[in-house]
């Protein structure tokens, strides 16, 4: 670090102490080695910020995490709170980690996936109790600090993590001002959009987790968003740009050192939970199954089952797919929640994306919803356009910097087309076959990609599609195996091997 950036952070932190501290975390910057528990492995970017945390966090500093969306954010952070555990196991502060609803289930299965020696409790859902016992983590959203904010308020947590932190870029809400108040040793914001292209939400995270080192937001308009935004100033943006340095590490997929460390395609599982509505409706259609089946063998029975499953996958996607229904909302979907939100994150990174669906039906409740909500035009590529109209939908997607969403079905958008336009796909409904999802994601992965590829895998929780998931992982091609005679089959299944497979398990 210069002489004059140095000069510059000593002035905001007014206190001596502060400073002292530091310098002496920059003059220590090092490599933590990887906690022993760890299940998998970091990549070397990962290790730099995983390393990155556990030095501010030692220190008392709070930071800014604002990797690219995909780079692995989530995990770093359970890496250096697992680093404590390992260090100091007897210290069994807990850490409070604050997501959107909609992000509770990944964060789940990554701690479950990554650092199984870290318990964890999840405080959320109308009949939420708060434990007793200590945890290394509680897991919470926004909206539930929010209500019961006497209760986050009673402890000092370790940390205090939040994701998606643009969720507090307005520091007047009721939201904001609840989560900023809760009392920890060290706060981490995590955010995969660009945060320095609105220096007011800049202000406000930064706010979060150290707060008064960008002094109040009436001095912080006036000294650098006025200059900055307005007069455009050079001098005060490389100003501000030194003394926000230290506390933010952000990495894009097109680094160039980043771009070395990545495979061409990286393919992320997220995990959705199902709403009330959808947790009725499925287990509604549980309910009817086994009256269905009595005394149906063969063919019959067989068809029955398909039907039945193709209901569980459609209740999984939206309740509307299953009823018919004209008038569909957001909020009534797990899944369809999830998508605004990487949707939001994508469009914020100028990127396109491409959406797969198996269901004509699904991609027109998507594309209705999508374009209402982000006030964006949304393609949709399906089987009962013409030729011509599907060469038009596929050159303006391609050609057209405006159009930043196409929705495809799987048969229609995943055979014979080149997509390259976007660097993004998602695949909203999982197939039976990994090859017909893989096949539809190189539409986009192919010869003229000039991007890497981000590949999102939507998996509704303790459902079928779990099970749909672990069939496709195993490579079972059950396609195939639909016109075999293995009893293992789904639809071979006894009706008690049917309900442990297609029942919730919440």
């Amino acid at each position: 670090m210069d002489g004059e950036s140095e000069k510059l952070i000593k002035k905001q932190m007014r206190n001596p102490a502060d400073f002292k501290k530091f310098k002496k975390m920059v003059s220590e910057t090092k490599a933590y080695n990887v906690p022993k528990s760890f299940t998998g492995e970091l990549r070397p970017y990962q290790k730099i910020g995983y390393s990155w945390i556990v030095s501010n966090i030692r220190y008392n500093f709070g930071c800014i995490l604002a990797d690219d969306m995909g780079l692995g954010k989530t995990v770093q952070v359970l890496t250096a709170i697992l680093h404590f555990k390992e260090m100091n196991p007897l210290d069994n502060e807990p850490s409070l980690i604050i997501v959107p609803p909609t992000l509770i289930s990944n964060w789940e299965n990554e701690i479950r996936k990554f650092t199984p020696e870290l318990t964890y409790y999840i405080y959320h859902g109308s009949n939420r109790t708060f434990p007793f016992e200590e945890y290394d983590i509680i897991l919470t959203s926004y909206g539930v600090v929010r209500l019961d904010l006497d209760i986050f308020m009673d402890k000092t947590w370790f940390l205090c993590v939040i994701d998606e932190a643009q969720n507090i870029k307005n520091p007047n809400t009721q939201q904001t001002r609840a989560i900023k108040s809760v009392k920890a040793k060290t706060k981490i914001a995590l955010t995969g959009t660009p945060i320095e292209n609105k220096l007011t939400d800049y202000w406000s995270i930064f706010d979060f987790v150290n707060k008064g080192y960008l002094s109040s937001l009436d001095s912080f308009k006036a000294n650098y968003v006025m200059r900055i935004e307005r007069l455009e100033e050079t001098k005060t943006l490389e100003k501000f740009k030194a003394i926000t340095k230290p506390f933010v590490l952000r990495r894009l997929k097109t680094d160039d050192n980043i771009k070395d460390e990545l495979p061409d395609k990286i393919v992320n599982d997220i995990y959705c939970s199902l709403t009330k509505k959808q947790i009725l409706l499925y287990n509604a259609i549980m309910e009817g199954i086994f009256e269905d089946l009595e005394g149906k063998t063969g063919i019959e029975r067989r068809g029955i089952i398909l039907n039945i499953i193709t209901g569980l996958k459609q209740a999984c996607n939206h309740p509307a797919q299953y009823l018919r229904s004209d008038n569909p909302k957001i909020s009534e979907s797990g899944k369809m929640e999830l998508l605004i939100t990487i949707l939001e994150n994508i469009l914020d990174m100028d990127e396109k994306v491409i959406i797969f669906t198996q269901y004509a039906q699904m991609g027109e409740i998507i594309q209705k919803l999508v374009s209402k909500k982000l006030k964006t035009d949304v393609l949709f590529l399906h089987g009962s356009l013409t030729q011509q109209k599907r060469a038009e939908v596929i050159e303006r997607f391609q050609e057209d910097n405006s159009c930043k969403i196409l929705v495809a079905t799987l048969k229609t958008g995943g055979v014979g087309l080149n997509l390259t336009a976007a660097q993004n796909v998602i695949h909203y409904d999982l197939w039976w076959n990994p090859a017909i999802e893989n096949q539809a994601t190189d539409r986009v992965h192919r010869i003229g990609q000039k991007s890497d590829v981000m590949v999102y895998r939507f998996i509704t929780k303790g459902t079928l599609e779990e099970v749909i998931d672990e069939m496709s992982k195993n490579k079972l091609n059950l396609a195939e195996k639909a016109i075999s005679s293995d009893e293992t089959f789904i639809t071979e299944m006894s009706d008690e091997e049917l309900k442990e497979k297609l029942s919730l398990r919440l």
